[in-house]
């Protein structure tokens, strides 16, 4: 995923374990002992889970094997699969969704907005049938609608004649100029770059030979992008609170907002609807010095989620993209320049940032529905809301991570109970599941087990914490990382994705990678640092790692407590027994994984990579993995040594899976980040998503002298053009079997 400039904007103290590990009685035995919750789930009828698939899966067999042959790590600029398996692009940036718009150029040449055209940078996705009346299918169908989340705009060079242009300066990208913020930008530019974020909403249609394919003009086609204006939700006891905080010039009432941005992992509910999910929003917004200043606690707000006053030292403009320049007084822009020139909040847009950073709710097979941005889901970096297994007469649990290093894992636990008749409910069901319930953080503990603490203003650390002053409940729920500090949650090695078992209901999630944690620093649950000695040389938790949790008690989402072991550790496989603690070979080494979904239809674990360290010997990858159990591996201690500091630190490791249950599917062309995955609902074709190609194709000030590091797709016959795109692929089989096994 793309990341924030300024990666670590969690200044706590929380607690790391060290010392508490040295006074626990730490043992095997604690780690296995499982709750009866977990194992009575065998005997009951369930949904799949929300990350994937629209049937209930058959259980996956208990020693499924892998059927491939592992795929060579690979520098070319090309999709590379196994034997017997093939790809065709279905969309990917710039595409139209209907015919009055012409067909994408590829030169930057575009005179349209791009409100309908498929967006860039391809990320999480889900798939929606449609039966005979246009609704929701559970079940197969041969039409269905692709959602696609769209993360980011930082490769928007791309998307103009000669890459970005401000005050007669071409070609660069906008964050490379400091002071840029003074220059005005042309209106258009900005238009597509605003435009390109949201979500696409395409439909697509099986034909005669098997093969998913997107059409124009059809009557799902949507795009929802960072102009859709969007109704704000959440509690109702709380909701005139949560709208004073959502309260602009353009909304004095706060009801409403405007767009989505930086759309990264995703979810989807048991009643049919798509959750997508808002990352790194924080830095598009711009403060120009010398203007009217914010609160001392809106200074507080905006520090910890990395909104931050420009010029900040050392970055020019800390990453703005120079929205708020536009020379008009049309505030779709100005909304940007986040500084408090009015009487009050409700004259300007100081609070333009309270705003994002949402759970958005959007249902795809209904274009007249307005989305919704789910406050009580909480306000951060958000990675993905997985659902857990749905049981009937109970609640729901939606399982959350905070993109940025040192952030924390999340839980919400519905009020309502889950009754199928609300299935293909839409938005209606999301307002009944999604504004009532609880948010809880993760605390991870030395000895195997783990704690979820409710995130509420009762709580006496919340509302007396001495680092930020919470007026309410609605303050805890739009400053949430302020809360998980005061409540003392685990701080994490980046949370992103995370994915739960259809099969035992367990939940996984992905620690991407950490390059602030020290040796110092490390805890049970992110238990390693130490320098990566080839590649790029990086520090810290490089590679990262996939922590698994078994939750606690008779009924899984309301659990408070749960138990956990690390999944798999990313290596390169010479790392060393020391660093490559999982035993990874070259047929699945791996570093920093990001994305994570489960098939429903195989029980496959699959694992996508975002890597800036490993690149020197592999571009990123998607790999498949065939879980476990938690619980079974053992404990281990990892001697780290960085920095001429050394400890050993005490963890948990899911049983070693070796060449037989972990492979390399998947290698992606240069420069791209692989991410975003569903399938069919009979496993037959796999959808993943190709992000950023050539990311690192230097802007420069005449786009014909551009010379890219990747001119994927079209070089594999896709689209006109030589500038690479984003995109989504469509995988199968060429004797049309099950993908993965």
């Amino acid at each position: 995923m793309a990341h924030h400039p300024v990666d670590d904007l969690n200044p706590t103290d929380n607690e790391h374990f060290q010392d508490v590990l040295a006074q626990a009685s730490v043992s095997r035995r604690h780690l296995i002992r499982g709750g009866v919750g977990l194992a009575a789930l065998g005997t009951v009828p369930f949904l799949a889970a929300c990350g994937g698939g629209d049937a209930a899966p058959s259980p996956a067999p208990t020693e499924a094997a892998l059927g491939f042959n592992a795929v060579a790590k690979s520098l070319l600029d090309e999709v590379k699969l196994p034997a017997g398996y093939t790809y065709s692009v279905v969309h990917a940036t710039g595409d139209r969704l209907v015919s009055s718009v012409p067909a994408y150029s590829n030169t930057g040449a575009e005179l349209d907005a791009w409100e309908q055209r498929v967006g860039d940078h391809h990320d999480g996705m889900d798939l929606f049938y449609v039966d005979a009346s246009g609704r929701y299918s559970r079940t197969a169908t041969a039409r269905a609608v692709l959602a696609v989340n769209h993360e980011s705009s930082a490769d928007s060079h791309f998307w103009h004649t000669k890459g970005q242009t401000s005050g007669g300066v071409n070609g660069k990208k906008f964050s490379q100029f400091n002071g840029w913020d003074l220059l005005p930008r042309p209106e258009l530019e900005v238009l597509k770059e605003i435009n390109h974020h949201g979500v696409s909403i395409a439909e697509v249609r099986k034909g005669g030979d098997g093969k998913w394919i997107y059409t124009v003009d059809a009557p799902l086609n949507r795009r929802v992008n960072g102009q859709t204006v969007m109704r704000i939700a959440g509690p109702a006891a709380h909701l005139s609170d949560i709208k004073a905080f959502m309260a602009t010039a353009y909304d004095p009432s706060g009801a409403t907002s405007r767009g989505t941005l930086n759309n990264c992992g995703h979810g989807k509910t048991p009643w049919g609807t798509y959750l997508a999910c808002e990352e790194n929003w924080a830095a598009y917004f711009f403060m120009p010095a010398g203007s009217v200043d914010v609160d001392a606690k809106t200074k507080a707000s905006r520090q910890r989620y990395g909104v931050i006053r420009a010029p900040f030292a050392g970055t020019g403009n800390a990453g703005s993209q120079g929205w708020s320049s536009v020379s008009t007084t049309d505030n779709r822009f100005t909304r940007f320049n986040v500084s408090a020139p009015g009487a009050t909040a409700a004259d300007d847009f100081r609070q333009e940032p309270n705003t994002f950073g949402y759970i958005v709710e959007i249902d795809p097979l209904n274009p007249n529905t307005q989305p919704a941005k789910r406050v009580a889901m909480g306000r951060f970096a958000h990675e993905a809301a997985v659902c857990g297994i749905p049981v009937v007469g109970q609640p729901l649990a939606f399982y959350m991570g905070c993109d940025s290093q040192n952030e924390y894992v999340y839980k919400f636990v519905s009020t309502a109970l889950w009754s199928e008749a609300d299935i293909g409910g839409g938005m209606v069901a999301g307002d009944k599941y999604l504004n009532e319930g609880k948010l809880y953080v993760a605390k991870f503990k030395a000895d195997g087990t783990g704690e979820w603490i409710e995130l509420n203003f009762a709580n006496p650390l919340i509302s007396g914490y001495a680092n930020y002053s919470f007026d309410n409940q609605a303050d805890v729920l739009v400053n949430a990382r302020l809360a998980a500090d005061a409540v003392g949650a685990t701080k994490m090695d980046r949370p992103e994705w995370g994915a739960v078992n259809p099969k035992n209901g367990e939940v996984y999630f992905t620690m991407t990678n950490n390059s602030s944690r020290t040796v110092a620093g490390t805890d049970a649950a992110n238990p390693r640092a130490y320098l990566d000695n080839d590649g790029k040389g990086r520090s810290g938790n490089p590679n990262g790692h996939i922590i698994r949790l078994k939750e606690t008690g008779a009924v899984n989402a309301t659990a408070t407590g749960f138990r956990w072991d690390i999944f798999l550790f990313g290596a390169e496989e010479d790392a060393g027994a020391g660093i490559n603690l999982s035993g990874l070979s070259a047929k699945n080494d791996f570093s920093s994984p990001d994305g994570l979904w489960f098939s429903p239809s195989t029980g496959i674990c699959w694992i996508q990579t975002d890597d800036g360290n490993y690149t020197d010997a592999t571009n990123c990858m998607l790999l498949a993995a065939i879980p476990g159990s938690v619980g079974d591996g053992a404990s281990v201690t990892v001697n780290n040594s960085l920095g001429g500091n050394t400890a050993s630190q005490q963890t948990f490791i899911g049983a070693a899976l070796g060449d037989a249950k972990l492979r390399r599917f998947l290698v992606g062309p240069k420069g791209c980040e692989v991410t975003g995955i569903t399938e069919t609902a009979d496993g037959k074709t796999l959808f993943v998503n190709i992000q950023h190609p050539g990311e690192n194709t230097p802007a420069i000030a005449n786009a014909a002298d551009f010379t890219f590091e990747s001119q994927w797709p079209s070089n594999a016959g896709y689209g006109p053009g030589s500038r690479p795109r984003s995109a989504t692929i469509a995988i199968s089989r060429t004797d049309g079997g099950v993908i993965g096994l």
